[in-house]
């Protein structure tokens, strides 16, 4: 029996949503570089769970199914009112309020393929309802329906603030949810397929995922890095805080990948999109210090920045809490998720792998009076 840490280097499964080779990440084939620079995240939607690229009709249906189910059942706003709310992450709430929505979802349960896919446009379309209510209900303000006539991203951030945003705002936006809907076998993504492996439903897969999304050697980087940002303050001190941290050996959250060799293709995109956004906002620094850092750890460590890094810079300058973050890496993960789990149904065998057991042998149950 061979034992990898990690499952690192493992292959676990087939499939044909993403791929991670030479460095190169595609979903169903197209390049991360072509589907950021040209495609809306709707339509990546449906590539994903598609296996290709929309028409406009088929586009259109699309987007009028998830702002059709876009809306949360009133009795998960008023869940969100009970909360602790000054204790509570928004990633713990997030991930409580899909598992409270399957149970207003009749459907729920079953198993055909068109009720599971008719659960994946309800879940996709309320994630960022969920999210952006909770922001608002926890700072003492009511949640905002979301708009017919606004698109995916424009929609969460308009949901986020009250205001129609700008151009550049909902392309900032967009282009970070196509970066972040899938990712091959990532953490979260093996452990909704899993759980729905046991043919659990949709809803126990989406909040498995959360649960593993929540951790900050996954999803949780980004607000690391908005934290790290936020303690270094200015340009003058990005050198020994760095610096500090190396010499202690402490991990630069931001930085390096398991599958990545040469780097993250997804970095530069938001790596731009940061450049472009604070400058727009008159804190140009953000992008400043960020630059640096990634000078120093590159140049030390041979350590490329991955999506988590930049991504902090361009939420922060839209104006989104930085405990906001990881649950809007999940807003587009959602997407992701979904294919898989509609993939494992498609061909599922139960996941059960061995374990190398190094605990004592064999051993004789002795009468509690007879314990030393």
């Amino acid at each position: 029996m061979t034992v990898t840490r990690g499952l690192e280097g493992v292959v676990a499964t087939t499939s044909s949503i993403s791929s991670i080779i030479d460095d190169t990440l595609t979903y169903v084939g197209y390049d991360i570089d072509d589907l950021a620079e040209n495609a809306s995240f709707e339509e990546v939607i449906y590539l994903l769970w598609h296996r290709k690229l929309p028409t406009q009709s088929q586009l259109e249906e699309l987007k009028n199914q998830l702002a059709e189910n876009a809306e949360l059942p009133k009795g998960v706003l008023e869940h969100f009112k009970m909360y602790p709310i000054d204790k509570v992450h928004p990633m713990a709430a997030l991930r409580t309020a899909v598992s409270l929505i399957g149970l207003y979802d009749e459907e729920a349960d079953l198993m055909e393929k068109e009720s599971n896919y008719q659960k994946a446009i309800r879940l996709q379309a309320k994630m960022p309802a969920i999210v952006t209510a909770f922001a608002r209900i926890r700072k003492g303000l009511e949640p905002i329906s979301p708009r017919k006539d606004l698109g995916f991203a424009a929609n969460f951030l308009y949901m986020l603030s009250g205001k129609e945003p700008e151009p550049i705002a909902i392309e900032a936006f967009d282009k970070a949810l196509v970066l972040h809907a899938d990712h091959e076998l990532n953490a979260s993504t093996f452990t909704a397929r899993v759980c729905v492996a046991t043919l659990s439903d949709v809803y126990s897969g989406i909040t498995a995922a959360i649960g593993a999304l929540k951790g900050p050697l996954h999803g949780g980087a980004n607000e690391a890095v908005m934290k790290m940002l936020s303690e270094i303050g200015t340009l003058e001190n990005v050198e020994p805080y760095v610096r500090g941290k190396l010499e202690n050996k402490e991990k630069i959250m931001g930085f390096g990948h398991r599958v990545y060799r040469k780097g993250d293709p997804r970095a530069k995109h938001l790596r731009d999109m940061s450049k472009k956004l604070t400058e727009l906002t008159g804190e140009p620094q953000w992008f400043e210090m960020s630059t640096k850092i990634e000078s120093i750890v590159t140049g030390e460590k041979n350590l490329p920045p991955n999506v988590d890094f930049y991504s902090a810079s361009v939420y922060h300058s839209l104006g989104i809490d930085h405990d906001l973050f990881t649950p809007i890496f999940a807003v587009s993960r959602v997407s992701g998720w979904l294919a898989h789990i509609l993939e494992q149904y498609e061909n599922n065998r139960l996941i059960r792998p061995r374990a190398d057991y190094t605990g004592p042998g064999m051993q004789k149950y002795v009468p509690i009076q007879q314990r030393g």
